[in-house]
């Protein structure tokens, strides 16, 4: 089967990445805005990179032509009407009483959609919302329930380490996070410094656990009774990153602590 060149498209801001096939003459790279057409219209969308796929994928959309000035425009004077839109939808819901948090919205490119972000613990009946909004806007309304991490991804914002949070800047799929994570690191627990602005663990504690947990296979564990040099002593800390394991040594009435790499000198062994 003969190969087939396609590109994967973030369509919108917040939209899916979606694969599209080129319906035009001219050359597309990573990053050209591009007007794309499926069956259900006309939107734009931000080329992620290109590709060539042996087998056969769909949904696919079409690229008609690379975003031309005009178009560019459009999609500003688009984005640029977003805020008034927000403020109008959350006077309807709270018009309507419904307990959801409201995210963000956009419009296709040919304005007939308004997708509508937001979140809520609860399923919400938002039928009558809907409604009232298709008449005001005079457009079809998609109402999308999402995550509270995929919420933090659209608002963006700074993280305790001060720099732009990682599901904003680059991040595009979220790992399961786990308390595991941050005690194989030796974080500290305290919820308020390992979780992110969404309140859940910080997607950062997953960067650098597989090293850690890796590295953890080959060191003692906490409790654990070692010999060193002819005594022994109890594991009470492990430093994975120096190679380093803090002992108690000595009975109740001569009790010490002492600091000893790990397995490079041979000085300790496991009992």
């Amino acid at each position: 089967m003969s190969e087939e060149i396609l590109y994967q498209v973030r369509i919108r801001r917040h939209g899916p990445v979606v694969y599209a096939r080129k319906a035009c003459e001219e050359d597309i790279s990573a990053d050209d805005l591009v007007i794309l057409k499926d069956d259900k219209g006309t939107d734009w969308g931000e080329v992620v990179s290109s590709l060539f796929l042996e087998e056969p994928v769909s949904p696919v959309h079409q690229i008609v032509r690379k975003a031309s000035e005009e178009d560019k425009e459009k999609i500003e004077s688009l984005q640029a009407s977003i805020p008034e839109v927000l403020r109008i939808i959350k006077d309807k819901i709270n018009y309507h009483n419904l307990d959801m948090n409201l995210i963000s919205a956009e419009y296709t490119f040919d304005k007939g959609k308004l997708i509508v972000y937001f979140v809520s613990e609860e399923r919400v009946d938002f039928r009558q919302l809907v409604r009232d909004l298709a008449r005001t806007f005079r457009t079809r309304i998609e109402m999308r329930q999402i995550g509270v991490r995929d919420g933090a991804k659209m608002l963006g914002g700074l993280g305790i380490c001060g720099r732009e949070v990682c599901c904003s800047l680059f991040l595009r799929e979220f790992r399961s996070m786990s308390i595991k994570m941050a005690k194989d690191q030796n974080l500290s627990l305290n919820p308020n410094k390992i979780s992110g602005i969404c309140g859940r663990l910080m997607c950062c504690l997953g960067y650098e656990w597989d090293l850690y947990r890796e590295a953890l296979k080959d060191m003692p564990k906490l409790g654990q009774v070692v010999r060193l040099e002819g005594e022994k002593g109890k594991v009470v800390e492990v430093n994975v990153l120096k190679q380093m394991v803090k002992l108690e040594v000595g009975d109740d009435d001569n009790k010490q602590y002492v600091w000893v790499n790990w397995g490079g000198t041979g000085t300790c062994r496991c009992e």
